[in-house]
């Protein structure tokens, strides 16, 4: 299984920020989570064995699934519970299932990392029109970041929220690519893009 299976993103949440949650409650099809639970997201492919790793999952513990999804390439799935053992544990146990260990996932990388001083009101308007997050309001700064594989984008918003006093405009961790808007003032955005930064490299994995 591990000749043909891609580990492309394993990363283990261990407290859901209060933005973060409530931003992911607006997007998931599945369970609802909420601040403070623990969360587990994977990155595969093929993307339909996704369904086959839910099944692992969610039967090795109590831990509800929030996300099952399958786009061109890859599947993706999350799992949460109040309870980071049990999180830890069916993460554990999908990987052994597969003959995979976290190790073997690939790195993040860093695409594109961008501030945007004083953001002018047209722009903040063309962003507002497909956000689910807050409001970007003209004047503020925006962090623009983006990282593959896509799943990781969650992991590097959640710790910037962690650090610095930030709005989550949108977040969009489907795809080949995983990008997430903040706002807020200037110095805040560097606080919150250094912690996402730092967070995402210091995963350890094989280049993808």
């Amino acid at each position: 299984m591990a000749d043909t299976f891609s580990l492309r993103c394993y990363c283990y949440l261990d407290r859901m920020q209060a933005q973060y949650a409530a931003f992911v409650g607006t997007v998931t099809q599945g369970d609802l989570p909420t601040e403070g639970m623990a969360s587990l997201y994977v990155e595969m492919a093929p993307g339909n064995e996704v369904f086959r790793t839910v099944d692992i999952a969610v039967k090795a513990t109590e831990a509800k699934p929030g996300a099952q999804i399958v786009e061109r390439e890859f599947g993706m799935f999350e799992i949460h519970s109040p309870n980071q053992a049990a999180v830890l544990e069916s993460g554990r146990i999908v990987l052994e299932r597969l003959g995979l260990r976290v190790e073997d996932r690939i790195r993040p990388k860093i695409a594109s990392i961008q501030l945007i001083t004083n953001v002018d009101p047209y722009q903040a308007q063309l962003l507002n029109r497909f956000r689910r997050g807050s409001m970007l309001v003209p004047g503020e700064t925006l962090l623009v970041l983006e990282v593959a594989p896509a799943a990781y984008i969650n992991f590097a918003c959640n710790e910037a929220e962690k650090k610095a006093s930030i709005k989550i405009v949108h977040v969009s961790s489907v795809g080949r690519f995983g990008r997430m808007w903040l706002s807020g003032t200037e110095a805040e955005m560097i606080t919150a893009r250094n912690a996402a930064v730092q967070a995402l490299e210091s995963l350890e994995g094989v280049d993808g």
